[in-house]
């Protein structure tokens, strides 16, 4: 496990509409090919409404692809976590390779769960 262990990040921060992260996905994705991708972390600037990718890397270790996908997961009602596991397994359901996840409420309390897969 210990090449999951990473010290080095990369912060990409870029518009978010419509549910799909865009060019912002790209820059992250376009990093990645350079480096082995470890973990993200993700913050939604509600007045800004735009999203923070922090990408956790090593750069000693081969480089890989990833790709990242954003997934909502209802409408949250400010209050309770029932149905949000499920729905979360339902949204990984069909992506192979999943090697880690971050959650973001919107300010239209839209739950949503980003997704970075191998390949």
């Amino acid at each position: 496990m210990s090449h999951q262990i990473h010290t080095q990040f990369k912060i990409c921060m870029g518009e978010f509409q419509g549910r799909v992260l865009g060019a912002l996905g790209n820059e992250v994705e376009g990093f990645a090919k350079a480096v082995a991708a470890k973990s993200i972390g993700v913050e939604y600037l509600e007045a800004e409404h735009r999203l923070v990718i922090s990408l956790g890397y090593r750069d000693d270790e081969p480089s890989y692809p990833i790709k990242l996908h954003v997934k909502n997961l209802g409408t949250w009602d400010g209050k309770h976590t029932a149905g949000l596991e499920s729905a979360m397994s339902q949204a990984a359901a069909g992506l192979p390779n999943i090697l880690c996840h971050e959650l973001f409420v919107t300010e239209t309390h839209d739950f949503c769960m980003v997704l970075m897969t191998q390949g």
